[in-house]
């Protein structure tokens, strides 16, 4: 028998909005952008031709084309808001923006060999450059960009590789803790202790560290958890040299009150687990397409007058071109890791491994096997799941929806439950 359902709101119908947080903001802030860059656009294309600087003419390319880019990202971020609940996108316009980021990719490649050539050319056949007039205007084409790389972050610093990591998240409220983070702190006669559930690339288990005082002694030691279905399980330590460890792997979910007993006195605290999707999930990829073709451009800027105060102070003109060959290079990479990400996602490419495999342990965890799995990315910081299951118990979809509730980034999930004998 197959049980196959997906999840609905409380009206019974699923939404498929799955915009990234904050659109409205960036679709504001990417036209404001525009209005500055067409104008610098114009002002470097103009000074480098009148001035015969290949390489105040690559910036001024540049900026062009990430004008265009950045119009590309504006238009992006405005139809996906107005098509959010058309029901002819299937999984909504979430994807849009990565359709954007791809295509600018395309054009920054595009721009990286156009300039790379130019460069080159001018490398064997140097024009003579006016250093007066066209310093000042690569100084102020780096102003723009500098301007309007702060006008898209919104005013604060914003990271273009978003190559960071989340630490498990086991947010609660315990009696006796410093924050919202997985480390518990308690206070004891002797000093202060931190308990946290360590799973890094390990199974998951208590650990216990002394923060002030003594060590804590591992035989007057023990944690004991309290699910919400009444279940208790209580967990030995062992000394493993600095800190103390539980002896029993911790099962999934990791949400229960644990009563942490140390030289007879018992503390309690509350771990709540609410686990998030890694890496690029929350990634807005039309954002990073537009911040990255300012700072690219700001780069070559800085190239730019680098090259020509160089050209000038020493008579060395090929200075000029070898800044345009490495402002290619740059615009390049830039390119590459745009293509590899975007596509990624429009590939419909597993976009996090690691919440995949905490899918597969969550369902499996009771004996049920997965039979097939599907992972991929709505929109910024919205993944959708297809999971088929295989059990020889009598358990629903509701119930497998319910250990999956945790995963907060899955908007959209549908669950196969293929009960067998």
């Amino acid at each position: 028998m197959t049980d196959l359902r997906h999840v609905d709101t409380a009206a019974g119908l699923h939404s498929h909005v799955f915009l990234g947080e904050g659109h409205d903001k960036s679709e504001r802030r990417t036209w404001a952008v525009i209005w500055l860059c067409g104008a610098m656009m114009v002002a470097e294309i103009v000074g480098g031709l009148l001035f015969n600087s290949i390489a105040l003419v690559a910036d001024g390319l540049h900026m062009s084309t990430h004008a265009g880019a950045l119009l590309l990202a504006a238009l992006a971020y405005t139809y996906a808001r107005r098509h959010a609940d058309n029901p002819a996108f299937t999984f909504g316009t979430g994807k849009l923006g990565d359709l954007a980021g791809f295509t600018s990719a395309i054009i920054l490649a595009m721009v990286a060999l156009l300039i790379g050539y130019e460069a080159v050319s001018r490398l064997f056949d140097p024009l003579p450059i006016h250093f007066t007039e066209a310093i000042p205007i690569a100084t102020l084409g780096l102003v723009v960009n500098v301007a309007s790389a702060r006008l898209l972050s919104g005013g604060h610093d914003h990271d273009h590789s978003h190559g960071h990591s989340h630490g498990h998240g086991h947010h609660g409220h315990a009696h006796e803790h410093d924050g919202h983070d997985e480390t518990r702190r308690l206070t004891t006669t002797t000093g202060v202790v931190a308990l946290e559930i360590f799973e890094d690339g390990v199974p998951p288990r208590f650990r216990l560290s002394a923060e002030t005082g003594p060590a804590p002694s591992a035989l007057a030691t023990s944690v004991e958890t309290v699910r919400p279905d009444g279940t208790r399980q209580r967990f030995a330590m062992v000394d493993r040299g600095g800190y103390l460890e539980s002896v029993d792997e911790i099962p999934e979910p990791h949400a229960f009150a644990a009563t942490v007993r140390l030289d007879g006195v018992d503390h309690a605290v509350t771990f709540e687990e609410h686990d998030h999707a890694h890496g690029a999930t929350h990634r807005d990829n039309n954002m990073r397409a537009a911040v990255i073709h300012v700072v690219a451009d700001a780069a070559v800027s800085v190239l730019v007058i680098v090259g020509l105060v160089l050209a000038r102070a020493f008579g060395w003109l090929w200075m000029d071109p070898l800044a345009g060959m490495i402002g290619a290079c740059v615009i390049a990479s830039w390119s590459y890791g745009l293509i590899r990400d975007t596509g990624a996602i429009l590939l419909d490419m597993n976009p996090d491994r690691g919440m995949a495999a905490r899918l597969r342990q969550a369902i499996e965890a009771e004996g049920d096997q997965v039979a097939d799995l599907h992972l991929w990315r709505l929109g910024p910081g919205h993944l959708g799941a297809i999971i088929s299951v295989v059990t020889t118990s009598a358990r629903s979809a509701d119930d497998y929806r319910g250990r999956l509730s945790r995963f907060s980034s899955l908007s959209h999930l549908t669950v196969e439950v293929l009960h067998r004998s």
